[in-house]
């Protein structure tokens, strides 16, 4: 009888079935690993652009005086406020479709009473975003005010030294209002209609690009392999019975001395 076939007969026994069994289920797991290694692999896909373009208000996804989510990032909103006349404040060194200009933002208090940073719109000169702000001070935008919810940036992105002022930051802002807020959301609204005078700041939807993480492939081809092999083993535990069969019958098949 061939070795191939006496390594079927004997890979038949209850105990190399049972071997095989434990193998497959061993096998399995490290596969399921390596699939939930590969899953991991791809990063950024958490937020679609389909969600992020469905207009949602804005107390669903955030709330004042809480860090801001990664899924409320770059969401499309709509929230009911007043923007308050004396807490405009006019950002330097801003580009609108790669044009340097400046930012007019503003402060608005919502219907709870919180207050919300809101980017109003883009103008090429500060003499514009002034005159802009004379314009808002007599019929600013109040009631719905729809736009795209951001992360708040850094103070230090300005250059305070050059009594430059750049960064839409939050924190800062909060200094700078005459009115004291009660409660305030950690992101800003960029404004989808821009008041007069002002244009619409160019604010598309978060990159959503998929990435692939390299390390994370390498541990799903571990997983593989391990999966791999464990039937291997099983394949060469009943290949060395099955050579120890042979041994011992020639061994007892050999002529005594």
């Amino acid at each position: 009888m061939s070795i191939s076939a006496r390594f079927w007969r004997t890979a038949r026994r209850p105990k190399w079935l049972a071997a095989l069994a434990l193998a497959l289920g061993i096998a399995a797991s490290f596969a399921a690993l390596g699939q939930w290694q590969l899953e991991r692999s791809f990063e950024g896909g958490e937020v679609t652009e389909e969600q992020t373009e469905t207009v949602v208000p804005l107390t669903t996804i955030a709330e004042p005086q809480q860090p801001m989510t990664s899924t409320a990032i770059g969401q499309r909103v709509t929230v009911n406020a007043a923007l308050l006349p004396d807490d405009y404040v006019v950002l330097s060194g801003r580009t609108n479709h790669s044009d340097a200009g400046y930012w007019v933002v503003g402060h608005a208090v919502t219907e709870d009473g919180a207050s919300l940073t809101v980017a109003l719109g883009w103008t090429e000169s500060a003499d514009a975003a002034a005159s802009a702000i004379d314009l808002l001070r007599e019929s600013a935008p109040e009631g719905t005010l729809p736009g795209r919810y951001l992360p708040s940036e850094s103070p230090q992105q300005s250059d305070f030294e050059a009594g430059v002022r750049s960064a839409l930051a939050v924190s800062e802002l909060i200094n700078l209002w005459t009115t004291e807020p009660d409660g305030v959301y950690a992101g800003y609204l960029a404004l989808e209609d821009a008041p007069a005078g002002l244009e619409v700041i160019d604010a598309p939807p978060p990159n959503t690009e998929v990435s692939l993480n390299l390390l994370n492939v390498f541990y799903a081809v571990e997983w593989v392999i391990f999966a791999g092999f464990a039937v291997f083993l099983w394949y060469r535990l009943v290949r060395d019975a099955v050579e120890d069969e042979i041994a011992e019958e020639t061994a007892a098949d050999a002529p005594v001395e």
